[in-house]
């Protein structure tokens, strides 16, 4: 009787150690990620302590596993969030080091955030555009430097691809123009040159995209016009030239349009000031000349239009005063010239948003 039921303890445990280890996350998924953690400096809140013991599945934190193949699925470790782990430390996140080539032995990686850690320097691993199965790609808010990926147009399955705040520089590869499932694109506060591929427009899905505060060149692509679901435009503070496309005020879509502090010349577009769907226009600090067009009217509805410092010409639109609504106003640092309209938006206006044009007169300015 004892030795049956020394026999049945022993099957018994042998089947359950047998079956965590089934539920467990594979030896080189749990390897990987111990050699990205070992990459890394996280000094102050201790959020690798839990990275311990045999499966990286349970209770690893900002890591998680798809739950039939018990492979690891996303890494998701954000320096700023409302964890419980920063809330009771009252501080963000700090980490040092580097992104290490390992994680791309994570080959069923759908997640990848590593953001807003401030101090996370080195390259991103070129290996990372062989991940088949990427869909987010965060690494937001570090001093990653060296260039994106060339080829990172393979993560066809890439949703979000968030570079912003780093160091990164080079120009914008070719091979983007393939990420055709890409929603978010966000480059912004980087060190990127060159041109913009003229043709982006190929990225159909895109939402938002977000360029600015590079050192970019070249003109508008046209082509963005092409991208149906473009909402959110910031090509502001880089270095690009030419005239901007007369297609961008036909977009259906697009909310918001920052071209602002480039080198933009030629004249506005009419259609951008006629587009009812725009409701931030940010055209300050270019070259663009001309007259203002006369193309406003009920359904204009404008949170902000910021035109200052630019060569525009003639008077202000009488047309403005038709807007069914204009929150911020400033055509200021121009060559604008005659009455400043009456009634909305007028009637709201200081004198700041008509200052140094060459002869406007009228409220909030001197009488004419």
């Amino acid at each position: 009787m004892g030795l049956t039921r020394n026999f049945l303890v022993t099957t018994v445990t042998i089947l359950l150690a047998v079956n965590l280890t089934v539920n467990a996350c594979p030896p080189s998924d749990r390897a990987a990620l111990l050699a990205f953690r070992a990459a890394l400096n996280e000094p102050y809140l201790g959020i690798f302590n839990t990275w311990s013991g045999t499966d990286c599945c349970t209770n690893w934190h900002g890591v998680s596993c798809d739950p039939e193949t018990n492979r690891v699925a996303d890494i998701n470790l954000r320096g700023e969030s409302e964890d419980p782990i920063f809330e009771k430390a009252g501080r963000s996140g700090y980490m040092t080091g580097s992104i290490s080539p390992a994680l791309c032995q994570l080959d069923r990686l759908t997640t990848l955030v590593v953001a807003d850690w401030k101090d996370i320097s080195g390259e991103i691993p070129a290996c990372i555009a062989s991940l088949p199965h990427l869909r987010i790609l965060d690494l937001i808010g570090n001093k990653i430097s060296g260039q994106i990926p060339a080829d990172i147009g393979k993560l066809n399955r890439l949703t979000v691809l968030n570079l912003a705040d780093n160091q990164i520089s080079g120009s914008i590869p070719s091979s983007i123009v393939n990420l055709n499932s890409l929603m978010h694109l966000e480059l912004s506060n980087n060190k990127l040159s060159g041109e913009i591929p003229s043709d982006i427009g190929k990225l159909s899905m895109m939402s938002r995209a977000l360029l600015n505060r590079n050192q970019l060149t070249g003109s508008i692509p046209s082509s963005f016009a092409n991208i149906y679901r473009l909402a959110d435009l910031d090509l502001s503070m880089n270095r690009i030239t030419g005239s901007i496309p007369a297609q961008l005020g036909a977009m259906p879509v697009l909310s918001t349009l920052n071209l602002d502090t480039n080198q933009l010349s030629g004249e506005i577009p009419y259609n951008l000031l006629s587009n009812s769907g725009l409701n931030i226009l940010n055209l300050s600090r270019n070259s663009l000349g001309g007259n203002l067009p006369d193309v406003f009217g009920p359904k204009t509805y404008f949170t902000a239009i910021d035109l200052s410092y630019n060569n525009l010409r003639g008077s202000i639109p009488k047309s403005l005063s038709s807007a069914k609504y204009v929150g911020h106003l400033d055509l200021s640092h121009n060559h604008l010239c005659g009455e400043i309209p009456t009634g909305s938006p007028f009637d709201h206006l200081e004198g700041s948003s008509f200052a140094d044009n060459d002869c406007l007169c009228g409220m909030p300015l001197r009488t004419c």
